[in-house]
């Protein structure tokens, strides 16, 4: 019994760090959905409180205390632990149902009534805590997906029609064809399209693109998105509840439900396991009797089948290799959410992969320079750095950083038109940095690029051209083919960024270009995941991931720049977001199902043979405890080899 409950209590420790362990994640300027805290759960409650009383009953007994001691405390562990699922299973009993947590309840009572009171009390112990990691699991989705509509303003600036006066509406009072005002820096409030005005809009929560996106008359907004510094009059063209984001939301939520099936499945077969287990103790107890055996040794037959035959054994079997698998996987930057999902992670045949900040990293970084006569490469970037450093703008940040070895001029009369680019005086001369076609380039004048060009021009003319990119990841290439081995199908890159950007990507990725998917919303993303079919592994990180995230077979987010709800709505996190971390957790994944089907069969083998000694011969109650509780710490210590460091390099 120690080495069990040594087992047990490495799981406790391992499954509490990695369900209270929350990346570091960088903080851009986004609205924080509010968190359910693990103490704010009754089930959380309940269950620490029987985890403490079974902790300090425990040493006691095995000092040879007074009972007087250490019987109270596990009478508190089954009352704190058991009452919950006790009153649920006498519920589902009304509805003719009987369910495991109730079985596992008789169980405890009937170990305790035998004097086998650890027994129970560790049962008791072991469904409290998995109940408390349901409810908390369940609870932050929820907060998430609450905490997505914050991202639209509660309010917005209507204009009158006529008169053009303003007045502060909730953005629900917002009907179609309302014209509103955004101000600089606000979030835009509906869905809609630019009257007039000019900005830069950052609406990488709705599409997933790195940089703020150039908005004039014209062209399409979204709720939640932030303006830059200019100002836009946009008409309103959808409902609030149909916005992007409202959808988002939806798909969410509806994706999470289709995983019901799979629980009622579940569900039918524990009540099935319960009915046959009752039944059959019933019959061990009563068959005897009406033969003329007597109440005691019937009693002590029926005690012992319901201790050999409870699925302690089998529920081990499954726990101890997907736990072990989750703490190694967490050891290396892989946050896994449950045991459920590192078993789906082995079954996925075929990976989908977001593009900016999963396999790019998110930030623009300026890869060339080409500069015109009379001007050479370094002085035309300390031109343009020197205009720059004053601008906020994405792409003004990576010129000063590509120039800041290099020694520049300040820069005076400092003016930045939203939409254009940025004029300055540097060293006497008046220097322009911006988009080509609202410095008036034509296009067919820009060099070609998978990225952003952005011109520059010196006294009103053209002295070169920077060229910008969001560069891949390091791991990425290594991470795809990796995985590529691990499926049968071939992947596929779904992205809200434009078609020739998503196939340089894939392209340098070893992404084949039929598998490409560009210019997605996030509704899109959504079913382009289901069309692709099979258990599709989906790897994102921004909000405009969610419903893919949810829609996927597994949902695994990108740690540090993940949006709240990426986080949340994933299966799996990485922490370092590092994508070759991704294979070796499938393929850990594949080896703890192997171990979980050698731990079924030998738990099974185990519940067999002593079920069958016990109603064929005699066997003895101290015997069938220990054949119990020895299949239990065999198939426990088996799936522990999972903790080894060789097992994730394997």
């Amino acid at each position: 019994m120690n080495e069990e409950v040594f087992i047990y209590s490495c799981m406790v420790v391992r499954m509490s760090a990695l369900t209270s362990v929350r990346p570091d994640v960088k903080a851009p300027t986004r609205v924080k959905p509010a968190r359910t805290r693990l103490l704010a759960l009754p089930e959380a409650r309940w269950a620490a409180a029987s985890t403490a009383a079974f902790l300090l009953a425990l040493p006691l007994q095995l000092l040879d205390a007074s009972a007087w001691l250490w019987g109270p405390l596990y009478a508190a562990a089954y009352v704190t632990g058991g009452w919950e699922p006790a009153l649920e299973g006498l519920r589902a009993l009304r509805e003719k149902t009987l369910d495991v947590d109730l079985l596992m309840i008789v169980a405890a009572l009937g170990a305790a009534s035998i004097g086998q009171v650890m027994d129970g009390a560790l049962l008791i112990v072991i469904f409290a805590t998995s109940g408390a990691v349901e409810a908390l699991a369940t609870a932050r989705t929820e907060d998430s997906v609450r905490g997505l509509l914050d991202l639209a303003p509660p309010t917005a600036t209507r204009l009158h029609p006529d008169s053009g006066t303003e007045e502060t509406v909730a953005v629900d009072q917002l009907a179609i064809g309302d014209i509103v005002l955004v101000r600089p820096g606000e979030r835009v409030g509906a869905d809609g399209r630019v009257l007039d005005g000019a900005s830069d809009v950052d609406q990488a929560t709705i599409t997933g693109e790195p940089l703020p996106v150039s908005k004039a008359a014209g062209d399409e907004v979204f709720a939640g998105t932030q303006n830059g510094t200019g100002a836009l009059r946009v008409r309103v063209e959808r409902d609030p509840s149909d916005t992007v984001i409202a959808r988002v939301v939806a798909l969410v939520e509806e994706a999470s439900r289709t995983k019901a099936p799979t629980q009622l499945f579940v569900e039918r077969i524990e009540n099935r396991y319960a009915l046959g287990m009752v039944a059959a103790t019933v019959l061990v107890f009563v068959v005897p009797l009406a033969f003329g055996a007597d109440l005691t040794g019937a009693l002590l037959r029926a005690m012992t089948f319901m201790i050999v035959a409870s699925p302690c054994a089998v529920v081990l079997a499954t726990m101890p290799p997907l736990l072990s698998a989750i703490a190694n996987a967490g050891r290396h930057g892989v946050l896994i959410k449950s045991a459920v999902v590192m078993e789906r992670l082995g079954q996925t045949d075929r990976i989908a992969y977001d593009k900016t900040g999963t396999l790019t990293e998110g930030t623009p970084h300026l890869t060339k320079v080409i500069p015109e006569n009379p001007f050479l490469e370094d002085e035309l970037l300390a031109l343009a750095a020197a205009a720059e450093v004053r601008s906020e703008h994405p792409i003004a940040r990576a010129i000063v950083a590509a120039a800041r070895d290099l020694p520049r001029e300040e820069a005076y009369d400092f003016r930045s038109a939203p939409g254009c680019g940025v004029t300055a005086t540097v060293g006497g001369r008046e220097v322009e940095v911006g988009s080509p076609e609202r410095l008036g380039e034509r296009a067919a004048t820009a060099p070609d690029t998978d990225g952003t060009a952005v011109v520059v021009r010196v006294d009103g003319e053209r002295a070169g051209w920077l060229l910008l990119t969001d560069r891949l990841r390091p791991g990425a290439p290594a991470a795809v083919a990796a995985l590529n081995r691990l499926t049968t199908a071939p992947p596929a890159l779904l992205t809200g960024d434009n078609h020739r950007a998503a196939h340089a990507v894939a392209e340098k990725t070893g992404i084949p270009s039929d598998g490409v998917h560009a210019a997605l919303l996030p509704h899109e993303k959504a079913d382009a995941v289901r069309d692709l079919g099979g258990q599709v592994l989906f790897i994102g990180d921004g909000v405009n991931d969610a419903p893919a995230l949810a829609a996927a077979h597994t949902g695994v987010a990108m740690g540090r720049g993940g949006s709240d709800l990426a986080l949340e709505t994933a299966d799996a996190v990485l922490v370092a977001d590092d994508l070759t971390a991704v294979p070796k957790a499938v393929a850990l994944s594949r080896r703890a199902r192997r171990l979980v089907v050698q731990n079924l069969c030998l738990a099974g083998a185990f519940i067999t043979a002593l079920v069958i000694w016990d109603l064929a011969g005699h066997l003895p109650l101290p015997l069938g405890v220990a054949g119990h509780e020895g299949s239990t710490i065999l198939v426990g210590l088996n799936g522990l080899r999972l903790l080894r460091e060789s097992a994730w390099r394997e």
